[in-house]
């Protein structure tokens, strides 16, 4: 059992080795050297502390405008990705039901991360498989901003696909799985 620091640094050499590193978000370099990236890690094992914890990171965001964005970690919980994706439907929901649609933006991120009507063995699958589960909140008035400036935003998934897949899957792996050591 890691403590909440251990996490977050396996959490920051994901993002710089495996996010960054491969380009897989255009602007995570940036809040990263500006140190505007927030990060919270829950242990509580059921849907409501999560749910809980889903608000916090959003009120937090709504009282701090230094922080870009926030990644909500669940290192002990949702194993199983079909359970992740119930949360992440439950966070979408409490987004829609607190007003924040438009606001902010969920993404997701989970060790078994499969994309709809992918094979597992699909090494696109690991732009977003991740050490821990977790979600992201990113202001979407920053994103906005930033894909001003980005030649072809709508291209961004295709190329990050298209990255994994020559990469593949056995090197795809290495690179997520040494982030926890």
């Amino acid at each position: 059992m890691y403590s909440s620091e251990k996490i977050i640094e396996h959490t920051k050499k994901w993002i710089d080795d495996v996010i960054i590193a491969c380009r897989f978000c255009p602007f995570a370099a940036q809040v990263v050297k500006q140190q505007q990236v927030h990060f919270a890690v829950e242990t509580g094992m059921d849907s409501d502390s999560s749910l809980d914890a889903v608000v916090r990171e959003l009120t937090r965001l709504d009282n701090d405008c230094t922080i870009e964005t926030s990644f909500l970690i669940f290192p002990y919980n949702f194993c199983q990705f079909d359970d992740f994706l119930e949360l992440v439907w439950l966070a979408e929901r409490q987004l829609k039901q607190n007003g924040y649609v438009g606001i902010y933006q969920l993404a997701s991120f989970h060790p078994l991360y499969l994309f709809a009507n992918s094979d597992e063995h699909d090494a696109a699958n690991y732009t977003n498989r991740s050490i821990y589960p977790m979600l992201h909140f990113l202001r979407e008035a920053s994103i906005d901003k930033v894909l001003e400036h980005y030649k072809d935003p709508e291209n961004i998934p295709t190329a990050n696909i298209d990255f994994a897949r020559k990469k593949g899957l056995i090197s795809m792996k290495i690179l997520r799985d040494t982030c926890l050591y």
